[in-house]
């Protein structure tokens, strides 16, 4: 990681340590051209193109000349999220799971919001959480939970399932979980703009009231920012673990609550 952007990132994670009730009204001018090529970096090269049919491997060939016109979009309020197209793959049980494909370049400003948001997050969350976190694994999480149920001497487990979570996201609720921390116009404007960016399925174009798209580099952003409004929560009989469906089950989306017998 440039030296820059990893002093910038821990500024805004002691920030938000010192200040754990504050909000964040200047980090969109964190974002330049040197933050945009890390944001590249971090960005899957590997995906499926999104609607402009833009490949990694094309926008890298002016890579330095692309970031630079888009950091100028982006700082003078003129970039414009496109719209996600949407793709149905199939399930185990028969189902279908619907998956957004964002443009690289979309991407790649999901990415330098989510570096910048995910250090404030880091700070939010409490141990217990291992949805979308660095440095945390699936073994982490199953010793975790098998410790606690352990030496609280656990009687009774409750596994809840988030079924259809992207699907029914509610835009106003995530926007006031958003603004608990951040109140910079330009990065609540770029989440509006993702959110009313519309949706292509099929060849038509449909603007959902609510929902998100499941696929981008915001996915993780989305969720993590839904499991610290749902912090997790302990005292002598109760404890909840926080988990998304990458760490103990590939299926669902869930939330473990145990409790005392």
């Amino acid at each position: 990681m440039s030296p820059t952007v990893a002093m910038k990132l821990r500024r805004i994670a002691q920030h938000a340590v010192d200040y754990p009730d504050g909000g964040f009204r200047t980090l969109a001018d964190l974002i330049d051209v040197d933050f945009l090529h890390e944001a590249y970096r971090q960005t899957r090269k590997d995906s499926a193109p999104g609607i402009d049919r833009v490949r990694a491997k094309q926008y890298a060939e002016h890579r330095e000349e692309n970031l630079r016109d888009l950091h100028e979009r982006r700082r003078s309020g003129r970039y414009q999220a496109p719209p996600v197209e949407r793709v149905w793959l199939d399930k185990e049980d028969g189902r279908k799971r619907p998956i957004g494909k964002p443009t690289f370049e979309d991407k790649i400003v999901q990415r330098a919001v989510a570096m910048l948001l995910g250090a404030i997050d880091e700070q939010d969350f409490q141990d217990c959480s291992y949805g979308f976190r660095p440095g945390r694994s699936p073994h982490q999480a199953v010793h975790a939970l098998r410790e606690r149920c352990r030496d609280l001497n656990i009687g009774w487990i409750v596994d809840a399932d988030l079924r259809g979570f992207f699907d029914s996201l509610d835009h106003d609720l995530l926007r006031v979980v958003l603004q608990r921390r951040v109140q910079d116009g330009s990065i609540l404007r770029l989440s509006g703009k993702w959110l009313n960016a519309g949706v292509i399925d099929g060849g038509d174009l449909t603007y959902p009231e609510s929902g998100s798209p499941q696929g981008g580099e915001r996915t993780p952003l989305t969720q993590r920012k839904r499991l610290i409004d749902g912090q997790d929560m302990a005292d002598g009989n109760f404890f909840s673990c926080g988990v998304h469906h990458d760490f103990l089950d590939q299926k669902t989306n869930n939330l473990f609550a145990f409790g005392k017998a």
